[in-house]
C-alpha cells in the first residue's frame, strides 16, 4: 500500500484546522455585518465623517473585545472539562487498569475489530501510552492539543477586526455624496465572499450559503438606515 504524502493533513489536526479557519470566516462575517449596519444606520442619521468614525470605532472594538471575551470564557469550559475527564481517567487507570484494559478492547470491539484483534491492539496502546489511548478512543480527546483559550480569544479578536475594517474604511474615506453606496457594494461584495468561502469549508453548496449571507448583511443594513433615517426626520 502506497503511504499518504507527507504533506497531506489527517484526522484531528485537519478537522482542528477547518475549526479555526471556519471560526476565523464567521467572526469576519460578524464584523463586516455587524459594523456595517451600526455605520450605515449612523449615516441614515447624520453626514458628519466624525460621527461617522466614532460609532464605527466603538462598534469594532466593542465587537471585537466582546467576541474575544466571549470565546476565551466557552473555550475555557470546554478545556475545563477536558482536563477533568482526563484526570477522571487517570484516576481510573491506577485503580482499575484491568477494567480499563477490558474497556478499551470493547470500545475497539465496536469499532469493527474482531475481538482477538481488539484485545492485541488494545495491549499495545496500553503499554505504549494508556492515558493517551483510552483519551483518544474513549474521550476523544486528545492530550497533547487541547484547547487554548486564548488563541481562540486572539482569533476571535482578529477576525472580527478585520471584518470591521471594510465598512469603517468604506464609510470614511470616500467623498459624502457617494460613501454610502460605497459602503454597501464593498459590504455585499466582502459578504459575498466569506458565503462562498464559508460554504466551502462546510461541503455546502455555495449559492445558497452565499445568498443567505449577503441577504442577511443587506437586510441589517437596510432596517438600520431606516432607523436612522427615521431619527433624522424626528429631530433626534
Amino acid at each position: 500500500m502506497t503511504a499518504p504524502p507527507a504533506h497531506e493533513p489527517h484526522g484531528g489536526a485537519l478537522g482542528s484546522r477547518l475549526n479555526w479557519l471556519r471560526a476565523a470566516v464567521l467572526g469576519a462575517n460578524d464584523g463586516i455585518v455587524s459594523t456595517a449596519g451600526l455605520v450605515v444606520g449612523v449615516a441614515g442619521a447624520t453626514e458628519s465623517q466624525a460621527a461617522l468614525l466614532t460609532a464605527g470605532l466603538s462598534g469594532l472594538l466593542a465587537g471585537s473585545l466582546s467576541m474575544a471575551a466571549g470565546e476565551y470564557v466557552s473555550v475555557s469550559v470546554q478545556r475545563d472539562s477536558e482536563t477533568a475527564a482526563l484526570a477522571t481517567e487517570k484516576r481510573e487507570l491506577h485503580e482499575s487498569p484491568e477494567a480499563e484494559l477490558d474497556e478499551l478492547t470493547q470500545l475497539l470491539t465496536a469499532r469493527g475489530l474482531t475481538p482477538g484483534v481488539a484485545r492485541e491492539a488494545a495491549v499495545q496502546l496500553t503499554e505504549r501510552d494508556a492515558l493517551k489511548a483510552h483519551a483518544r478512543v474513549e474521550l476523544g480527546i486528545d492530550p497533547d492539543d487541547l484547547t487554548n483559550p486564548w488563541h481562540a480569544a486572539w482569533a476571535s479578536f482578529l477576525a472580527f477586526t478585520v471584518g470591521a475594517l471594510l465598512p469603517l474604511l468604506a464609510i470614511v474615506l470616500p467623498p459624502a455624496s457617494v460613501r454610502l453606496w460605497v459602503t454597501v457594494a464593498s459590504v455585499l461584495a466582502a459578504l459575498t465572499l466569506t458565503g462562498w468561502w464559508s460554504a466551502r469549508l462546510a461541503a455546502a453548496p455555495a449559492p445558497r450559503a452565499t445568498l443567505r449571507t449577503v441577504a442577511g448583511g443587506a437586510l441589517a443594513m437596510a432596517v438600520t438606515y431606516a432607523a436612522g433615517s427615521l431619527l433624522d426626520v424626528a429631530g433626534v
